[in-house]
């Protein structure tokens, strides 16, 4: 099982996911030039995510297939962030419930 993330760490993994996502299509697009600079995009993303949430083997299809022409178009960062981070919330706290209530659809 994967380790709990911080929900800083999941909302930094998605913002850098959603972001280089919305910069490759217009830079791929410019050819060759665009190309190259979208493979180095792509190196820093796999090195950021991994940073960010650890090594996931949703990050290895994202970054060969991002090395295929037109298939790169596709949010495919996201998509590995999103099965990265699925079911990786941290520990609920263990502190009772303001007021003495009990949880939703219990009763006393």
């Amino acid at each position: 099982m994967s380790r709990p993330l911080s929900t800083g760490r999941r909302r930094a993994a998605w913002a850098v996911a959603i972001a280089v996502d919305a910069v490759q299509i217009p830079v791929e697009a410019t050819g060759l030039l665009g190309w190259l600079l979208g493979a180095g995009l792509d190196v820093a993303t796999m090195i950021a995510l991994t940073l960010l949430v650890g090594f996931h083997w949703a990050f290895l299809p994202s970054f060969v297939t991002e090395w295929i022409p037109y298939i790169d178009y596709a949010p495919l960062w996201t998509l590995a962030v999103m099965i990265a981070t699925r079911n990786r919330t941290g520990p609920v706290p263990s502190h009772p419930i303001p007021g003495g209530g009990s949880h939703e659809g219990e009763h006393r």
